[in-house]
């Protein structure tokens, strides 16, 4: 295998995050389901902002934030997104290439503008969002870029990109691409709603070994094999694919592999501020983990590390720097 410029490339949604605390009178009033994502027109994105009060404007999307954290742990970071030309746009390539991330995908000049995402934020933490697309639902094949796809060593996808029909073409292409370099091909099942949405397509890609590591937490998992038992869905996963992460919160996070189980506990915290973008900076701390050459329990660790930093404040991206947080706590060098 060729060396690398980067350790991860990641494709996924670009959108900008509107964060809010509410109460759960809100949830109910407006019919959500707590904990879920909900895919919105731009219309009720609007009606929504207009019930909240304060909020907050980040730079998000799933995949994205895991490229942060990935960059923020020191290690190289590209990512492949579609804004609009718009404020919104400028505001996110701004963002993520400040945070360290190659991103160089052309924006649209027209259609729909920059997505979006009203998160509301309960008092226990827990995130609702209701995002609009936008401009990122139309990533599609020609915003691949094969050569950036042969220079990484791990290609990451945002299982989220499975509702708009021609992301998954941009997917299987870069799957391809990667797997005829010797690149590795990672998938996060994103969201237990999304996955009822498209179980046969993911469990297709799975199977067909598209992809080698699979991300997903326990409702995913679960989701994907249509089970309440956490032990029959990850019986299942790890026959089905090569090697996969499955996080349980306060539980910790259990990796598979053929045979091999290694369970990995959660870092200590003393109170959980914002679930947001845990799922995604547990990625981060993994795939960092797997391109120094880390093993299962080393990685997961990093993982933790990255999850306890996004669960102690608001937003999904860190806000100190994790290589220093890691080095604290006996990684990376001093």
């Amino acid at each position: 295998m060729t060396n690398t410029r980067y350790d991860v490339l990641a494709l996924g949604n670009a959108i900008v995050d509107v964060l809010a605390r509410v109460e759960d009178d809100l949830l109910v009033s407006e019919k959500l389901a707590k904990g879920s994502m909900a895919l919105i027109d731009e219309a009720r994105a609007k009606a929504l902002y207009e019930k909240i009060g304060p909020s907050v404007y980040v730079s998000g999307g799933s995949a994205a934030n895991t490229c942060a954290g990935v960059a923020s742990f020191g290690a190289r970071a590209a990512f492949i997104g579609k804004v609009r030309d718009d404020e919104l746009g400028t505001a996110f390539t701004h963002d993520i290439r400040a945070a360290g991330v190659h991103f160089t995908t052309p924006p649209a000049h027209e259609g729909p503008s920059t997505a979006s995402s009203t998160i509301l934020v309960t008092p226990d933490g827990e995130r609702t969002m209701n995002t609009f697309l936008g401009a990122s639902q139309h990533l599609g094949p020609d915003d691949v870029d094969p050569e950036l796809v042969r220079a990484s060593g791990t290609i990451y996808l945002e299982g989220y990109l499975f509702d708009p029909p021609e992301a998954m073409n941009a997917f299987q292409r870069a799957a391809d691409i990667a797997h005829e370099a010797g690149r590795k091909v990672a998938i996060t099942l994103s969201d237990s709603f999304c996955v009822e949405r498209h179980r046969a397509d993911f469990l297709a890609f799975i199977r067909a070994k598209k992809v080698d590591l699979v991300f997903a937490n326990e409702h995913e998992a679960k989701a994907l094999y249509e089970t309440a038992d956490f032990a029959t869905a990850l019986e299942a996963l790890r026959n089905d694919a090569s090697e996969a992460v499955v996080t349980r919160s306060e539980l910790g996070a259990v990796f598979v592999k053929g045979q091999d189980t290694v369970h990995v506990p959660a870092h200590p915290i003393e109170r959980v501020v914002d679930a947001t973008g845990a799922g995604d900076l547990y990625a981060a701390g993994v795939l960092t983990g797997f391109a120094r050459g880390f093993d299962f329990a080393q990685s997961g660790r990093l993982g933790a590390l990255a999850a306890a930093e996004i669960l102690s404040h608001i937003g999904a991206r860190p806000q100190r720097n994790l290589a220093s947080f890691a080095a604290e706590n006996g990684f990376l060098g001093s």
